[in-house]
Parts: structure tokens; sequence; C-alpha cells
């Protein structure tokens, strides 16, 4: 691979690793069905594989990248195309809302690893300023995300993202899809964002997070670590002290906030 403009590795601290197959690309374009009046933020364009589709469809493109030396790479190859703009930034630092003029938009996404968390509570905590999301993650972190009550993928991260989107799982994107290979699949899932019906997020967060801090343990044990009257607690919102968190739904969740206030 020349180390000319156009073909800037791929850095591992960043976990990046390029789409270039275009079926791929043209899936996951299709998937965020732009219109030409719509806003579209794309977090981590990269090399411009999806941008370019993007910018395609006339509608009004803001692309998120860290990486300081293809940020401008990205703005030198769209300078011709007026409804594009390219922001070097931290997304899961941005606030959409300003950069928005607090107009609604898409988002589309394809996300390395290490990012998942931080950016999917980022996103959530931020919904109000999209539509509709189309994320691209490794498959396992699709796996937990969608994982139903009951189902032992479940953890902190599936209720966070259950009180905040509705998960829908649209495709896989297999490893040679992408420049360097990774060593698994991807899958592009669609999150609709949900009305707000927690009041206290940060309370709720720190719940969740205790109940599945040991997973093993049954509700009642792990969050004895938050209150003495864990049982008292639990009691009020109706929960069976020996569950494990794993097993209780996203209505069972926000009864146990309210039990705490």
């Amino acid at each position: 691979m020349s180390h000319g403009q156009h073909q800037p590795f791929a850095k591992k601290s960043l976990g990046q690793n390029f789409l270039v197959d275009q079926n791929y690309v043209r899936k996951i374009i299709d998937a965020v069905d732009l219109k030409e009046d719509e806003i579209v933020v794309e977090i981590g364009p990269g090399r411009g594989a999806i941008t370019d589709g993007l910018v395609e469809t006339g509608a009004k493109v803001i692309a998120i990248e860290l990486d300081r030396h293809l940020a401008p790479q990205l703005a030198e190859r769209f300078k011709g195309s007026p409804n594009f703009n390219v922001v070097e930034a931290d997304a899961t630092e941005v606030d959409f809302g300003p950069l928005l003029a607090n107009e609604k938009a898409k988002l589309v996404a394809n996300l390395p690893y290490y990012i998942s968390t931080a950016i999917l509570q980022h996103l959530a905590s931020q919904r109000e300023s999209f539509t509709s999301l189309v994320l691209m993650f490794q498959k396992e972190v699709v796996d937990r995300i969608a994982a139903p009550a009951g189902d032992s993928e479940r953890g902190f991260l599936t209720v966070i993202t259950d009180a905040a989107f509705s998960v829908e799982r649209l495709f896989d994107v297999p490893p040679n899809a992408f420049r360097p290979v990774p060593k698994v699949t991807s899958t592009v899932a669609r999150l609709t964002p949900k009305a707000r019906v927690i009041d206290n997020e940060d309370t709720f967060r720190r719940i969740v997070s205790v109940a599945f801090a040991q997973k093993r343990k049954t509700i009642l044990n792990n969050l004895k670590a938050l209150s003495p009257d864990a049982p008292e607690i639990l009691e009020r919102s109706g929960i069976d002290p020996r569950r494990r968190a794993e097993s209780l739904t996203l209505d069972e969740w926000i009864a146990l906030l309210r039990a705490f206030q």
C-alpha cells in the first residue's frame, strides 16, 4: 500500500477498519434512507467510503472524524460539495444540539469496538437530536444490545440502550468487506430513539451498573452495595430478590428506579 494521500494507513490505536466492499456500502446508505432536505451525521467517515454515497443524495452531511490526518483529506476530497462539512472531534464528546442548530438529523457510524459503550451512552443522552441511527458494531455488541430479558448476553449496556432506543438488527458484514481484515463479523443495526421515561438517568445508570457488578449474584446481593434498604426497595418494586439482573425487563428496571427515589 502506498503512503500516498489517498491511502492513509489504518491506525490500530483508533480501531480503524475501512469498509471497502461496495455492496455493503450501498446497503448501509440504503438503510439510512436519506432525503435531499435532511441532515445526516456520519461518525468516523475514515476514507469516505460511505460519505461518497451520503453526499450524492444531496442531504446535508456533517462528518465527525477523530483522526487529524483524515479530517483534512476529507475536507479536500469533498471541497466541491457545498452539502458536506467535516468536524475534527471526538464523537463521544460532541454536543449535537448546537452542531445541528437544534434541528433533527439521521446518524450513521462504523464504530470500533473499544468505543461502543461510551458512544452508545453518549448517543442515548443526546437522542433528542436524532430521528434514526444506523450503526455498525462488532456483531457481539449488537448481540448484547439486542438481548431480551432472560438472555445471558444481557448486561449494563443492554439496559442503558433499551431505555433509550428500540433496536432492530439489519444485516451482518463479513470480515473480508474491510481493510485491514478484522478477526470478527460486524453487524449493522437501526436504533430508533424512545421518548424519555426516566427522570434521573445518572441514578438509573448507577443502579443498573451495580446490579450487574457480579453477574452470578442475585440482584439483592449486588444492590446491597448501593443501599442497606435493598430488600425493602426490591419488595416495593415487586421484584423477587433471588432473581439475577439479566432477567429484569425494562419496565422492571424503571419500577426499581422509582422505588429507589
